[in-house]
């Protein structure tokens, strides 16, 4: 299992840091802004976890990998952005993939130190979600968790699925694809028919 969560959280990463640089590439950033946003995105959902979880220390400071694969993916997308047609569209798809990704893998590192159902939901979310607040806070756009298209459900939805599937005995490997497949869906519907759950509509205090 842990070399499976290795692999799935590089992959994340590397797709977390793309879009992260696609978020520099909008505010025309140079090429080591590139690196810190893409940096900050790749590693910075884990990094909450960890320190929440108490996995310390944080993953990615005693393996420099991590950190090399998200300057490198940054690096490529620094020259690779130019050439695309939307780039904010680029951003949306590779966030959603990316929190696809990071919901079923940050389950699987609570699960794998005896975390609570409840827990292990939450890690799969604050992984999937917190990278993209840093990004947004730092490039000053709009946080994508505020989204009006399901964003935080979609991550919830993928942890829990991957957590039943686990518990139900299934093959691990089903699981994460089930997991994957299920958040990764729900987004893709989100994005493509800007579904959403009922929003606050309270009145404005006139006091």
């Amino acid at each position: 299992m842990s070399a499976l969560v290795n692999w799935l959280g590089l992959f994340g990463i590397a797709v977390f840091a793309v879009s992260g640089a696609l978020d520099a590439a909008r505010k025309h950033m140079d090429i080591l802004g590139f690196m810190l946003i893409g940096t900050l995105t790749g590693l910075g959902g884990g990094t909450v976890r960890d320190v929440l979880l108490g996995r310390l220390p944080v993953y990615w400071t005693i393996d420099a990998t991590f950190v090399g694969l998200c300057l490198l993916m940054s690096f490529i997308t620094f020259f690779i952005a130019p050439k695309l047609d939307s780039r904010k569209k680029a951003l949306i798809w590779m966030d959603a993939l990316g929190l696809s990704l990071f919901c079923v893998t940050g389950a699987q590192i609570a699960v794998e130190i005896g975390a609570a159902p409840l827990i292990c939901v939450c890690m799969g979310v604050i992984t999937a979600t917190f990278g993209g607040i840093l990004r947004d806070v730092l490039c000053g756009y709009d946080l994508v968790l505020g989204s009006r298209e399901l964003y935080v459900t979609t991550a919830v939805v993928g942890a829990s699925v991957y957590l039943g599937l686990h518990w139900l005995g299934i093959g691990e490997n089903i699981a994460v694809a089930g997991g994957f497949i299920a958040a990764l869906t729900l987004r893709s519907a989100a994005i493509i028919w800007g579904l959403s759950l009922p929003s606050y509509r309270g009145q404005h205090n006139r006091n």
